[in-house]
């Protein structure tokens, strides 16, 4: 299948969709907003507004005194997965007035002819903890990888995600889908729609959608109170072993 990766920088306004199916079933959607950069020009927004919009590499895998590109290209090397990783594009949160939060950041990685190498799956958890899943996928941007890293308290660290990135054209999607014991158990997703970035878009959903990354944490904080309100089993959080160059 055949894509045009989207123009970058871009504004993608969407939707963020979730539902649990076992052994509660609970779902909520709510319109968002990422961005998509290249990680070599990080700066999308003028000097004067980058309270609202700014990426750092702290908040990434890597070093946080080196850049966003190179940090994750030290990261896919650091995998022994053999991809130039030339060109780099981003889809995540902003750091928003000081404060981010961003539960998964893709990165699509395409070697100097165009061509698309494979998807780095950036997953941040409430604890502070990182994980990246560095995953081919196939003509239709679907892969498949083992969970091996604790997100949800609600969810063991077993099972497999089938992951399906889409950037094609000014669609963007990232779609995640958890099978544990033979089942569906949980199915995330973020689709959105790419604009060129201006003034005068960052200030618009700055004031129609504020403090995107605030809002996300609070929702996931929100969500997780009402599961265990309802008496679902909180799983033991046991210590996350870093990745190799993922700090």
């Amino acid at each position: 299948m055949t894509t045009t990766p989207t123009a970058v920088p871009a504004l993608v306004k969407g939707e963020v969709r979730h539902a649990r199916f076992h052994p509660l079933k609970h779902s909520f959607r709510y319109r968002a907003h990422q961005w998509l950069v290249d990680v070599d020009e990080p700066d999308v927004a003028p000097r004067w507004l980058r309270g609202l919009v700014s990426f750092q590499a702290r908040d990434h895998v890597g070093d946080p005194d080196a850049t966003l590109g190179d940090n994750i290209r030290a990261f896919i090397a650091a995998q022994d997965v053999a991809w130039s990783a030339h060109r780099v594009v981003m889809l995540a949160n902003a750091r928003v007035l000081g404060y981010v939060f961003d539960p998964l950041s893709v990165y699509w990685c395409y070697a100097d002819d165009g061509r698309l190498e494979g998807v780095v799956a950036e997953v941040h958890n409430t604890y502070g903890e990182r994980h990246g899943y560095v995953v081919e996928v196939d003509d239709h941007g679907a892969a498949r990888t083992d969970k091996t890293f604790y997100v949800s308290p609600f969810f063991g660290v077993f099972g497999d995600y089938r992951l399906k990135f889409v950037n094609d054209g000014g669609k963007l999607g990232a779609y995640v889908t958890l099978h544990q014991d033979g089942q569906v158990v949980f199915t995330g997703s973020f689709t959105g729609t790419a604009l060129p970035i201006t003034a005068r878009r960052i200030i618009g959903v700055a004031v129609t959608q504020p403090l995107m990354p605030q809002r996300t944490a609070a929702l996931i904080r929100l969500h997780g109170a009402w599961l265990w309100l309802r008496q679902l089993p909180v799983v033991r959080r046991l210590p996350h072993a870093e990745q190799p160059a993922a700090r």
